[in-house]
């Protein structure tokens, strides 16, 4: 090819290969490429549909100089509203010719695509093709000269080696390629290709071109570029072979890899417990239908008399016994009967099963998990219903009561840190606690959860308080309650939306192709579910919408986790029943188990917005006299219905979070006289009707707080 400058344009191969995208919820979004060179008019791909990992395999031949700039784009189609960037990356042409010595022929790029605004990234495969240039030329002139050569069919190289290992935290990429899994490569930061890996790491690529790294220590492989350890950080093998790592600088262990993220989130959490104990000081509490009588005892009670003839029940499984029969528990007879009164019948179970003696558990206050597993999971479990004297190592003395509230406290936000991988916060901002999918990279996670079931459930029999609830999802499966879509808001309001949208849409007319199967990513491998028995072959559709609601709302509310809620429940029966719990409904349960703080009204009434009202409004002036005539129990409970929690921030009310962000509490002017109120717990929003005297808003809000569930929250 002759040799022009940089004023004379030539010509580069570009073939638009594939992307792994984001789904949000449960839709797919249906893609297409635009590419822009050089602010030029763009080229684009043909639109693929209802999918995430798209395939186009299209070749375009563009005009470019050797400073060009490349700018790929990723679009949703969508055929009612404007199309949606779904991410967008820039090669400079520039840096990829002195990157490869000036030769760009068959190079496969798996690009980083970013969303402007979020950090969500995704990922575009193309190859270049097709361009040589003298790099010493273009440096020496003012004009740079280039020369091209003829462009070539475009093909994508099969690398020569596969791995062949693989563990729980990540799957081969040739394999998963092979097995159609859709991963999500490279979806960390880029690093220069010059940089060193850590000992025993090798670069490879699978048949699709896509880079992926070789771990020779632990046999596995991963789709991140591993970066060097932490400084003070060493690996090393126990006497299983099994790989950790060990901090020098803070004297711990942890199955998971260090990266700098991580260890910023342990430092985060660890600046978090000098706070602690002001949680601890602030919380306080008061010092469901049943079975019928002919229907079978629940597996492993017994019925007995005592020598007066007395009827009994005694659970073998945890060496309890009570009077009232297990089949009727919670049944009280009462119309409605209080918190109060349902905790005291709670405690009178507990303390009539409370055995003899004291149980004596010594901890180190930095060993605190650690040592307080070895404690309770050495001893016989029902032993644990004995009185609790805790020491601290160094800090001697009796403890009447105290220490033990300081050590559950401690203890189970200790459950917090990220180096365990057991729990995840439910969402970015949303501070409950759900189970983390992934924990199995903890090779002893399901006998942590078995130890965690024993310190809630010791927690509530010796009325302590923990330091941070679990998400209603996970109240409702100890309750052994069927979960409902409104639930699944609180922990995915992305998805929550995709059902919504399903159940108010006729999916036939939208001619939308979803089965009742689903895919989740855990450790960047895709795992399948059917929703049903042969669930890849069943199409939605208007007649089994129903069905599909209630089957993927059970899966999303439990999905990667059943292993570990087992172990957790059979950790916490071992030292109480579940069914004593049957008193209480999730809300009451989160209640007794995190205690309540007391509320500050001022504050709340000084951090509260509103919409179509002011704070002058008779219907407002009305609220807030009505919030000062509550008990604090009450205050809670309404606290619960609009923002979901009872939990209040350390900063107070102008620190509460919504899905989306700090979100104060909001009272929007909604609906007629003859509506309920109804609550929004994304956005912390209680929508009050204008009721035209005082009598009838208290009635109103009362029985929605304590009568709604689902049909009058959104």
């Amino acid at each position: 090819m002759p040799v022009a400058d940089v004023g004379r344009t030539s010509t580069l191969g570009v073939t638009v290969v594939s992307a792994v995208l984001p789904a949000a919820g449960i839709f797919k979004p249906s893609p297409y490429v635009e590419l822009n060179v050089d602010r030029r008019a763009p080229v684009r791909t043909r639109i693929v549909r209802n999918t995430s990992t798209p395939k186009w395999e299209q070749k375009f031949s563009v005009v470019v100089h050797p400073y060009s700039k490349l700018v790929f784009r990723v679009y949703g189609h969508n055929l009612v509203l404007k199309d949606e960037v779904l991410g967008e990356t820039t090669v400079e042409l520039h840096s990829e010719l002195q990157q490869r010595g000036g030769r760009i022929r068959d190079v496969p790029k798996m690009l980083e695509l970013r969303h402007r605004g979020s950090s969500t990234t995704s990922s575009l495969l193309v190859i270049l093709d097709g361009l040589t240039i003298d790099m010493a030329r273009l440096a020496d002139s003012s004009r740079p000269s280039v020369q091209l050569s003829a462009n070539r069919r475009s093909h994508i190289p099969i690398p020569t080696s596969r791995p062949t290992f693989q563990n729980a935290n990540t799957r081969s990429a040739s394999s998963a390629a092979i097995a159609g899994l859709h991963l999500s490569p490279n979806s960390g930061q880029h690093h220069a290709d010059n940089s060193p890996l850590p000992m025993g790491w090798e670069i490879r690529y699978d048949q699709f071109g896509r880079r992926y790294y070789a771990d020779h220590n632990t046999r596995s492989t991963t789709w991140e570029r591993p970066q060097p350890l932490p400084p003070g950080w060493e690996m090393r093998r126990d006497n299983r072979g099994r790989i950790y790592y060990a901090d020098h600088n803070t004297r711990t262990t942890t199955w998971q890899r260090p990266t700098v993220e991580r260890v910023r989130n342990f430092q985060q959490w660890q600046s978090a417990q000098t706070q602690v104990l002001q949680h601890c000081r602030r919380r306080f509490l008061y010092a469901i239908p049943g079975a019928q009588k002919d229907d079978p005892l629940p597996e492993g009670w017994e019925k007995r008399k005592d020598p007066s003839g007395k009827e009994y029940y005694v659970n073998h499984k945890n060496k309890t016994t009570q009077w009232e029969d297990p089949r009727t528990q919670g049944n009280t007879g009462l119309e409605k009967p209080t918190l109060e009164w349902k905790l005291k019948q709670f405690r009178f179970l507990c303390s009539s099963n409370i055995l003899p003696s004291y149980i004596t558990i010594v901890v180190s206050r930095n060993k605190i998990f650690e040592d307080s597993f070895n404690e309770i999971m050495k001893v016989t479990p029902h032993e644990l219903r004995r009185r609790l004297f805790i020491t601290f190592r160094g800090e001697e003395g009796l403890d009447y009561g105290g220490v033990a509230k300081e050590w559950f406290f401690l203890l189970s936000h200790e459950v917090l840190n990220p180096m365990y991988c057991l729990f995840e916060y439910a969402g970015k901002n949303d501070y409950s606690l759900q189970i983390n999918p992934a924990s199995s990279v903890n090779p002893d996670h399901l006998l942590y959860f078995q130890f965690i079931g024993r310190l809630i459930a010791m927690a509530l029999f010796h009325g302590k308080f923990i330091y941070s609830g679990f998400t209603l999802p996970f109240y409702k499966r100890m309750l052994g309650k069927e979960v409902t879509m409104k639930d699944i808001e609180s922990i995915d309001p992305e998805f929550y939306k995709s059902l919504m949208w399903i159940k108010e849409n006729n999916v036939e007319e939208c001619g939308m192709e979803l089965f009742f199967s689903v895919d989740v990513d855990i450790l960047g491998r895709i795992h399948s579910h059917d929703l049903k028995p042969d669930g890849a072959e069943i199409q939605l559709s208007e007649a089994n919408k129903e069905e599909y609601l209630r089957l993927i709302t059970e899966w999303r509310c439990s999905r990667g986790q059943e292993e570990q809620t087992a172990s957790f429940l059979d950790g916490f029966s071992e030292v109480m029943p579940l069914e004593w719990l049957q008193y209480f409904d999730e809300k009451e349960l989160e209640l007794v188990l995190c205690g309540m703080q007391e509320i500050d009204i001022d504050d709340w009434e000084k951090n509260t917005i509103y919409k179509n009202y002011t704070n002058l409004s008779q219907q407002i002036v009305w609220f807030w006299q009505l919030v000062r005539r509550m008990t604090n129990e009450e205050r809670a409970r309404l606290l619960q219905f609009v923002t979901g929690t009872c939990r209040i921030p350390m900063g107070g009310f102008s620190e509460l979070m919504g899905s989306n962000g700090p979100q104060l509490f909001c009272i929007e002017r909604v609906g007629s006289e003859n509506w309920l109120p109804r609550s929004h717990t994304c956005f912390n929003r209680l929508d009050l009707p204008p009721y035209p005297d005082p009598r009838l808003l208290e009635d109103k809000v009362r029985f929605a707080i304590a009568e709604t569930e689902g049909f009058f929250q959104e």
